[in-house]
């Protein structure tokens, strides 16, 4: 039976995958998910032996039922090509202990290419099964590393055009750089005076804006989106979860249905997420360790039950974590309250009015296989230097996050249980915080100096997605509020 896709918020239409794809957001504000969860239909076993992207095609037939086998395969030959760095896609490398999975290997350099880089395709297939005659306008709303993603993605392709919206002052030098280069006559790219939360709920009231949509809809446009919200976005990323415990098994460190742990930096809750559909579809997972900056709202949830956004949001070294409200949390709220649409619907509304909300004890119980651990500044620095200094291993500050938190929780439970770590973004994209935690000798030098440098340190070549920004020119340069966002889409769309 094909799956089917209802709103977290109570919306009784039920659509197909292709149309939630094109949708993006529900029509009342709510999130598309599956009417429920499908079941991996080929053995561990069978799947250890198999490559990413026939990993990816078991696993996205799943829940993408409406497309064709011929589809769905031409969409992900394109979008895992040589894009990608090495053959496999996404390595998994042993280190102190626990395994990195390592999901940076795509054009942009983070995790958000294994997705990013199949959702155009998906979204131009669901366009013509559906018979879609108005221009799709992306918007997407970036804490750093989604924005060059979907831009890379999107650009130049025919009956599409996107606008990122991302914090001024709250990305990488690095990030803003690869943003603000992008070309394509189809992109637009906006700094907004503000924080990554302002423009997620910038974009999610332009998207509920329904006269908005009406005057759009005359003029031949519709939106979608290309963040998590979209489930275009969240399948793709199940797939390397199913990866890396087949290459576990592949590789023989452990046996078919033994238990892993995953252990996931995430701020919008999207990554952790999709390792919890894994789960559901029947990938023997453990624990879920959700790893957390001292933007500590989740890990505060996961102890106490409350979900409370009213605190001071905090710049760190690992800026795409720097999230106060967790998007894709809505999804697991909406199962662990038993597909209770009302009542996911009634903590979402004490959210949107109070900042906060809290869960019953009930779905506090269903929580049991999540873990919430956080990390300061002062360990992610020292967990990047240790690491360095006894492996020569070097990760960014988002991996750090995870493995200081990681770190703690074996300490505290003595779990043994295979652990994966999901590296979200390779080093050169922070590099003046991993350098400075390496070897504090980061004052007075430029970037691409500091580039250089840990390029040297860390054995492993200069990426050509920081190459190409060496010398690029700024394409991008708007800066506004976050109350004229509905003005930049306008203008842009003229």
């Amino acid at each position: 039976m094909d799956i089917r896709y209802r709103s977290t918020r109570g919306n009784k239409e039920y659509v197909s995958a292709s149309q939630a794809i094109i949708k993006g957001l529900a029509d009342d504000g709510g999130l598309f998910v599956p009417d429920r969860f499908p079941v991996l239909d080929k053995s561990l076993e069978a799947l250890s032996a198999m490559e990413y992207r026939e990993i990816a095609y078991e696993v996205m037939k799943l829940f993408f039922t409406d497309f064709t086998e011929e589809e769905l395969k031409d969409c992900i030959n394109k979008a895992y090509d040589e894009k990608f760095d090495t053959d496999v896609i996404a390595p998994m490398t042993a280190v102190d202990d626990t395994y990195y999975l390592e999901l940076f290997h795509g054009a942009t350099i983070a995790f958000k290419d294994m997705a990013l880089s199949i959702l155009p395709h998906l979204m131009s297939v669901s366009a013509k099964k559906n018979g879609v005659d108005k221009e799709i306008v992306i918007l997407t709303a970036t804490s750093g590393d989604t924005g060059k993603a979907a831009l890379a993605g999107f650009a130049g392709v025919e009956g599409t055009r996107i606008v990122v919206f991302y914090p001024k002052n709250g990305v990488s030098a690095i990030q803003e750089k690869q943003m603000v280069t992008q070309k394509g006559k189809n992109v637009k790219v906006v700094g907004i005076t503000g924080n990554f939360d302002d423009a997620q709920t910038g974009v999610k009231n332009i998207f509920s804006d329904k006269e908005l949509a009406e005057k759009l809809d005359k003029a031949g446009f519709q939106f979608s989106s290309a963040n998590s919200i979209n489930i275009g976005r969240l399948i793709p990323q199940v797939v390397y979860y199913v990866y890396a415990y087949a290459t576990l098994l592949k590789e023989e460190r452990i046996k078919a249905g033994d238990a892993v742990n995953f252990t996931v930096p995430t701020g919008n809750f999207g990554n952790i997420l999709a390792g919890y559909y894994a789960k559901k579809i029947g990938l023997p997972v453990n624990k879920l360790i959700c790893a957390s900056n001292e933007n500590k709202v989740l890990f505060d949830f996961f102890e106490t039950g409350c979900y409370d956004r009213n605190r001071e949001f905090i710049l760190t070294t690992s800026p795409s974590m720097d999230i106060l409200i967790s998007s894709n949390l809505e999804r697991l709220i909406y199962f662990i309250a038993d597909e209770d649409a009302d009542a996911n619907k009634a903590l979402m509304d004490s959210l949107s009015k109070t900042g906060k909300y809290d869960i019953t004890d009930e779905m506090k119980a269903n929580l049991a296989g999540f873990i919430g651990g956080y990390a300061t500044e002062e360990q992610v620095a020292g967990t990047i230097r240790r690491v360095y200094d006894d492996c020569g291993y070097v990760m960014d500050t988002h991996t750090a996050v995870a493995a200081t938190v990681y770190e703690e929780y074996r300490k505290k439970t003595g779990d043994a249980t295979p652990n994966v770590i999901v590296s979200t973004a390779s080093c050169f994209k922070f590099t003046r915080s991993v350098m400075e935690a390496i070897d504090g000798s980061v004052e007075g030098k430029g970037d691409f100096e500091l580039i250089d440098r840990l390029s040297e340190l860390a054995n492993v070549a200069v990426p050509p997605a920081i190459e190409e920004i060496r010398t690029a020119e700024v394409l991008h340069s708007t800066v506004c509020d976050k109350e004229e966002m509905v003005k930049e889409v306008l203008d842009f769309l003229k």
